[in-house]
């Protein structure tokens, strides 16, 4: 056991000092697996074999497209709406310091915090954010290359792997079932997704808060990610509606986001993805904190499929490993 942690732990720093290349070529494998039922439809109805391998790879090009666009429009909206809000973080201070007074801090230790407190460092952390999304564009290219490479091998590795099921037939069942929970996953994390971003859209709108479609598929996106793309999704409306309408306006939209959130992806949610994946909820958040130390962000986006192939290799290809399943998924061989 401790020979194969600290294996995996040289693998898992392995693969971080190369996350650049890494994750690119996970997310590619990703997006390849989840539009290839659109290939095999292609294949069944004899179509030519580059009609095969240009649709999918044109609806997957487009899908990244339209992420990358929308978080940097949103970063860059934010950027450029909080310096007009400048009079009102004023005021807001001022709010805040005679509140702080009159309940018992001393002016001293409330000018301490205001001089330690740059307010600038909010418009630089918006343009951080806007110059990350841009840097996302740094790494498209090397993205829809393989893309395309993936896309144009497809055919001929679904073939090359339905030939190993004569020598590794366990190794073959597991990486089919990795891709087919992958697209489970999708699917079911952009249906409930996309019911969480209208909700929140409406609220927004009730709320008058800026820009309420623009946050609306943020929360998308950052649905993507499991246990924190709330708080992602969350901190740019709320921080908005502080300064377009004070605190009792950011306080509606954290409860708004709450309740939706709570019952879009807290009572609902876990059953049908829980089913979808087979991963428990205390896996499924120690993966985020593993990928995402592991490969970033990206890490985080893709998680669940990066679990679920590690499960795939390591266990569901081992007879040995029926425990180890039974953990991961946090059920009983017999279902329980």
């Amino acid at each position: 056991m401790l020979v194969g942690i600290a294996a995996a732990m040289v693998v898992l720093y392995g693969i971080r000092e190369v996350a650049s290349i890494a994750g690119p070529i996970v997310l590619a494998l990703v997006l390849v697996i989840a539009v290839s039922p659109v290939r095999g439809r292609l294949a069944a109805r004899n179509l030519p074999t580059w009609l095969q391998v240009t649709v999918p790879f044109l609806i997957v090009v487009l899908v990244i497209l339209g992420m990358v666009g929308v978080l940097t429009i949103a970063a860059a909206e934010l950027a450029a709406l909080l310096p007009t809000y400048a009079t009102q973080f004023d005021r807001l201070l001022v709010d805040a310091q005679h509140w702080a007074t009159t309940h018992g801090l001393s002016n001293e230790m409330i000018n301490k915090g205001l001089q330690a407190f740059d307010p600038g460092k909010i418009v630089e952390l918006a343009q951080s954010l806007l110059g990350s999304a841009i840097g996302v564009l740094s790494a498209m290219f090397l993205i829809v290359v393989l893309l395309l490479t993936m896309s144009l091998d497809a055919p001929v590795t679904a073939k090359i792997l339905n030939s190993g099921v004569g020598t590794k037939p366990r190794l073959v069942t597991a990486l089919g079932v990795f891709a087919h929970k992958t697209r489970r996953y999708l699917i079911v994390s952009t249906v409930f997704g996309i019911i969480y971003a209208a909700l929140d859209v409406v609220a927004l709108s009730l709320l008058d808060v800026p820009l309420p479609l623009l946050w609306g598929l943020l929360a998308l996106i950052a649905n993507y990610i499991p246990n924190i793309g709330f708080v992602i999704g969350l901190l740019p409306p709320a921080m908005l509606a502080l300064l377009d309408g004070g605190v009792q306006k950011m306080l509606l939209v954290i409860m708004a986001y709450t309740i939706t959130n709570v019952v879009t992806q807290s009572f609902v949610l876990p059953k049908f993805l829980g089913d979808a994946v087979g991963l428990s909820t205390t896996v499924t958040f120690i993966s985020v904190i593993v990928w995402t130390f592991v490969l970033g962000p990206l890490g985080a986006l893709l998680a669940i499929p990066l679990s679920l192939l590690a499960q795939a290799l390591f266990i569901d290809s081992d007879p040995r490993a029926g425990w180890a399943q039974a953990l991961v998924s946090g059920k009983l061989p017999g279902g329980k």
